[in-house]
């Protein structure tokens, strides 16, 4: 059922004082990620809406159950677009679903995650009062930036009711070109090139035949000025892809390539954050299938036997010593163990403290990142 903001008020306040406990959903395209959650279903949908766009301004407000499909739209119609490409794994997507999973697609590592986008937002925390942090302009932050904090809370904090975002332009010019080579090739080329003033804006490597290593392609996609663009394309070489290709990027970033799509019955799907500079990891990951790498080298899936819990620890052993972390992003058991990495007793401590402020009662998704 969907709620107005009054109601979704009302609710919570009644959830608190019988210390009930609420699932907060939008439109459910993300319900694997992250640990299953017990409790009375709290939709968002009710809040949908586009409340003020400002293209000269570069700024959109939007209510927290507005179809993602139905900004990106509107944005498109003004020549503008979130450069953060989220992922919207379906058609229910929500504005308040894309902040509160803090997920973006492939151009991440040269734009910039939802964190960075997000101005503003309207928060109901766990004593049915309604906050307002940040603004419209990006410089508003006075203190604790809370607004970028619930990027990727997995709506652990409270429930998101409005989000103000900074949009940009489309850009004028895109092309994406191809090269055949190892993993570690890739690397050294997407290395290479980090450090040149090439518009780069997204990367993909993965095999072609998973019996040999050798055998992969890379994929790099440019965007920028036109003249940026075709002095990029006669200078780093490889071979121009067709207009055509930009599905494919679409389909990388809602996880419908082939490669996701013929991951094995029984296997999860991992996904690795590194530097973008670790080397091409191998120890270990014999049983893997992958990886898939995105974002210069610091995003890499891979797929697993859900059964070979040797396999997953290793998996997090190698993200760990090369100074990332490892989650189980679909778990093909939703009744599979940890999902994300352990947080270290510090960070335990500064998470704790978070829930305790906003959610004193221990309503909103408990367990939903941590059980």
């Amino acid at each position: 059922m969907s709620l107005s903001v009054n109601e979704l008020v009302d609710r919570v306040r009644a959830a608190a004082a019988d210390k009930q406990p609420l699932r907060i959903r939008g439109g459910g395209t993300k319900d694997f990620y992250g640990h299953p959650v017990a409790g009375e279903m709290l939709e968002t949908g009710g809040l949908s809406g586009i409340v003020d766009y400002e293209p000269s301004e570069l700024v959109v407000t939007a209510l927290a159950g507005t179809p993602l499909a139905e900004l990106e739209a509107a944005l498109a119609e003004r020549g503008q677009c979130l450069p953060f490409e989220p992922p919207r794994f379906g058609a229910g997507g929500t504005v308040g679903g894309m902040v509160a999973a803090g997920l973006a697609g492939p151009a991440r590592a040269s734009v910039g995650s939802v964190r960075d986008y997000v101005l503003g937002t309207q928060l109901l925390n766990g004593k049915a009062e309604l906050l307002d942090f940040g603004g419209q302009v990006m410089k508003n932050v006075a203190g604790y930036d809370v607004s970028r904090l619930l990027a990727g809370s997995l709506g652990t904090l409270g429930v998101i009711t409005r989000v103000s975002l900074k949009v940009l332009p489309v850009p004028p010019a895109e092309a994406t070109l191809r090269w055949a080579c190892s993993q570690d090739e890739a690397l050294e080329l997407l290395h290479g090139w980090g450090g040149q003033p090439w518009p780069l804006n997204a990367s993909r490597w993965q095999l072609e035949d998973a019996a040999d290593a050798g055998s992969g392609v890379l994929h790099l996609r440019l965007r920028g000025a036109v003249a940026a663009v075709q002095a990029a394309c006669q200078t780093l070489g490889g071979r121009a892809v067709p207009g055509e290709v930009h599905s494919d990027w679409e389909a990388c970033r809602d996880q419908r390539l082939a490669w996701f799509a013929a991951r094995p019955p029984g296997h999860d799907l991992w996904r690795l954050s590194l530097p973008q500079t670790a080397p091409v990891l191998g120890s270990g990951l014999a049983n893997a299938i992958g990886p898939l790498v995105e974002w210069h080298g610091a995003q890499r899936w891979y797929q697993l036997d859900a059964r070979d819990t040797q396999a997953a620890h290793a998996l997090r052993q190698a993200a760990h010593e090369a100074g990332g972390h490892a989650v189980r992003f679909r778990p093909a058991d939703p009744a599979a163990g940890e999902r994300f990495a352990p947080l270290s007793a510090a960070l335990a401590r500064i998470h704790e403290a978070l829930r305790r402020s906003f959610d004193p009662h221990r309503i909103f998704n408990p367990g939903r990142m941590h059980p």
